[in-house]
């Protein structure tokens, strides 16, 4: 028993420990930097942050555009999840719509920008098409449609994921009792789904309003609180004190949102066994949803299109003949292949030492009594409400000057604490739901604590752990706000030339570096999932 603490505690000090270097210092250190002027301690930094007309106006701006696409987002995303799981909608387009809304997620929120820009701008596809602009896609236009194709995914899944949980039976009993089609709507599907849609949309204007790839690209003179941020550290002339303050402004609204998720988790609803039942056919209400399922991917492909049409081209917009001239200037660039392997190594690293941390946090949470063990769900709420350009900022203070500044160590430590809480739960969920027996069982067997964990917790959370490192990988690739302060010219990564390929206007090599991106992510993912599958179809082959 001595020798299992004493193992347990081996491994909890040192995740203990990188937690508290590259998280929580760092943080305090960027919150003690907003109230230094010099040597002074003082609350002016936040008065004169308070009274600066340009950080108000991007404050209120970032609010406004957020809740817009925050609206759209989760109406949308509930309609679609209703399509999927209360329509007899043909199977088919049920998998089309999953694969369809979930695509972009696999690609940097800066690209979308540009992709709005080549779908809806002056020489857009679309404006070609119709001979005139629908709108105008820079500022709050392009931002609301940026970030609803942001963040459609994943309210898209929060969506499906409980909607698979009602039971239908309710719908049935209710028909039964000739309940009007709005009452039956609201007890059966809406009201047990209010919790999932009121976290939903805090997720996504928490996500809208930190992000800070969508404004670089389409912002224009739109400004908002993330492109204020990044003008204060990286402009033409550099504001640390403002930037420390606008750091600890963002962290206002996420913070707020952690504590309404909290208050949400009460509507959250509980069935004691979820039973299944067959729906019933309603061609008015399936034609629609099928209609309406079909319209949103369409639209999301149309607007990824450009993507694939403008780099395979002569002289868009006006020569469309194909070429494969852009592709073999890129690949004949060491430069860009360079940053192309980067990007490989870092969200390689991310994900090796990313599943290791967050199972070992997850196990020694779950499956042990170690004192002090519950600090890591605190870790995990932390992460869970710090934007990645606050968490790359903190980082920017507390390392300027170390040995770690523009490595790739502090990059991938960066990446393992932005997205630790999704692997962490992912983990920790896993591991609660096996039989708590297994330990003391083998304990009895004289089995050592480490050994049972390699030779029977393992091989029984290996699909999950299949998911956290898919998880991490797809992020690592995509993420631009964590990492726009870290990167140096030996470790910038593709998504962060991506901005700096921006400023040359060179779009084709933008493009064709995000479907190096999209291709590599995809591959990871289906392999992932895959393997996931077939390890699932084993085990239950094997009962």
């Amino acid at each position: 028993m001595l020798k299992t603490n004493k193992m347990m505690k081996i491994i909890f000090l040192p995740i203990l420990f990188f937690l508290l270097f590259f998280l929580i210092v760092p943080l305090l250190f960027m919150f003690w930097q907003s109230f230094k002027i010099g040597n002074i301690f003082t609350i002016q930094n936040y008065l004169d942050a308070l009274k600066n007309i340009e950080i108000r106006r991007s404050f209120f701006n970032s609010f406004k555009v957020s809740f817009a696409a925050s609206v759209f987002t989760t109406i949308l995303a509930f309609l679609l999840a209703y399509a999927v799981h209360f329509t007899t909608m043909h199977r088919y387009t049920k998998k089309l719509v999953h694969i369809g809304i979930t695509l972009p997620m696999l690609l940097p929120t800066i690209t979308y920008g540009f992709v709005l820009i080549y779908t809806f701008g002056n020489q857009g596809i679309l404006t070609k098409l119709i001979g005139q602009p629908l709108f105008t896609v820079y500022g709050y236009n392009g931002l609301v449609l940026g970030y609803v194709l942001y963040t459609l995914p994943v309210a898209f899944i929060l969506m499906q994921n409980s909607m698979q949980y009602i039971d239908k039976r309710f719908l049935l009993v209710s028909m039964l009792m000739h309940d009007r089609p709005l009452r039956r709507f609201y007890h059966t599907v809406f009201r047990p789904m209010l919790g999932t849609i009121g976290g939903s949309f805090i997720l996504t204007f928490i996500l809208s309003f930190t992000d800070f790839g969508i404004p670089a690209s389409v912002g224009g003179n739109y400004r908002v609180i993330a492109t204020e941020l990044y003008q204060a550290m990286l402009g033409s002339i550099v504001h640390f004190e403002r930037g420390a303050v606008i750091s600890v402004l963002m962290l206002v609204p996420a913070v707020l949102g952690v504590v309404m998720l909290t208050i949400l988790e009460r509507f959250n609803f509980q069935y004691k066994q979820a039973g299944k039942s067959e729906l019933v056919k309603h061609r008015l209400r399936d034609g629609l949803f099928t209609a309406y399922s079909i319209v949103c991917v369409v639209v999301v492909f149309i607007i990824f299109s450009t993507m694939f049409i403008v780099p395979f081209t002569k002289g868009y917009p006006y020569d469309f003949s194909f070429t494969l001239e852009h592709v073999q200037n890129v690949l004949s660039e060491q430069d860009l292949t360079k940053v192309y392997v980067n990007s490989l190594i870092v969200a390689v690293l991310t994900a090796v030492l990313g599943v290791a941390i967050t199972f070992l946090s997850a196990l020694l949470n779950a499956r042990t009594p170690l004192k002090g063990r519950k600090s890591l769900d605190l870790a995990s709420m932390i992460t869970n409400t710090v934007p990645g350009m606050v968490l790359g900022l903190s980082y920017l203070f507390f390392f300027n000057g170390s040995s770690l500044k523009g490595t790739f160590l502090i990059i991938i430590a960066c990446n393992i604490v932005h997205f630790f809480t999704t692997p962490y739960l992912m983990a920790k969920n896993s591991l609660q739901k096996m039989d708590p027996t297994w330990e003391v069982t083998a304990e009895l067997l004289r089995d050592s604590w480490l050994k049972t964990v390699i030779r029977i917790i393992l091989p029984n959370i290996r699909p999950t752990i299949y998911q956290m490192f898919s998880y991490y990988f797809l992020n690592a690739m995509v993420t631009v706000s964590g990492v726009i302060f870290l990167v140096s010219t030996k470790t910038m990564l593709v998504s962060t030339r991506i901005k700096e390929l921006q400023h040359f206007a060179k779009y084709t090599d933008i493009f064709l570096l995000s479907i190096f991106i999209l291709c590599t992510n995809l591959i990871v993912k289906l392999g992932c999932d895959y393997i996931t599958a077939h390890k699932e179809k084993v085990k239950e082959m094997s009962k």
